[in-house]
């Protein structure tokens, strides 16, 4: 980050990212206030697990070495895009529904790492091994968004459309995902 002096441009994204949010400081309704405190208080989460899984461009690597068995099924421009797009896209629009709508549509901001989570522990179980993002998963995205889904659906009572959209959501980021990374496995694998 410092020696390739990389922070500028990780600071310009955060920085345009939470002006987004401000906005919704001056319309939030107090009583709301702690929700819409939880839903937010996974975004720095999520950038610490970011951080975990990406920095020396780990993820992608591993990727890359464990599902396309050294092909590259998943590029440096996919993944700031799924992470751009998918993550803060999702979350943008999970708190403006939340403030907006109806709080109950923050659940899709929890969702999103707490399928993630999934998606780094049954790997991590399943093969006894370490793989990039798991222990931020683990100790961040676990206790935060899995807790802060059971929190929001009792304080809240969000319908149950709510919760399947919101975790439908989810998992469809995170089915695009996979469905990517296995369509460049076969266009490699044709290719070869």
């Amino acid at each position: 980050m410092v020696t390739q002096w990389h922070w500028p441009y990780a600071t310009a994204f955060a920085s345009i990212i939470l002006l987004l949010f401000i906005p919704l400081l001056f319309s939030i309704d107090p009583a709301e206030a702690i929700i819409v405190s939880i839903i937010f208080a996974q975004l720095p989460i999520y950038m610490i697990h970011q951080w975990e899984e990406h920095r020396g461009d780990r993820f992608r690597l591993w990727v890359n070495a464990h599902v396309g068995r050294g092909r590259e099924v998943l590029s440096r421009p996919a993944t700031f895009i799924i992470n751009s797009a998918g993550v803060w896209g999702g979350d943008f629009l999970a708190f403006y529904l939340a403030v907006y709508v109806d709080a109950g549509w923050g659940l899709i901001a929890l969702y999103l790492p707490a399928v993630n989570a999934v998606g780094h522990i049954i790997p991590a179980v399943a093969t006894r091994r370490y793989n990039p993002g798991l222990w931020s998963s683990v100790f961040g995205f676990v206790p935060l968004s899995w807790g802060g889904i059971v929190y929001l659906s009792r304080a809240l009572e969000p319908t149950f459309f709510m919760q399947a959209v919101s975790l439908g959501v989810a998992i469809a980021v995170h089915v695009a995902i996979l469905g990517y990374v296995q369509s460049r496995l076969h266009a490699e694998t044709a290719t070869s």
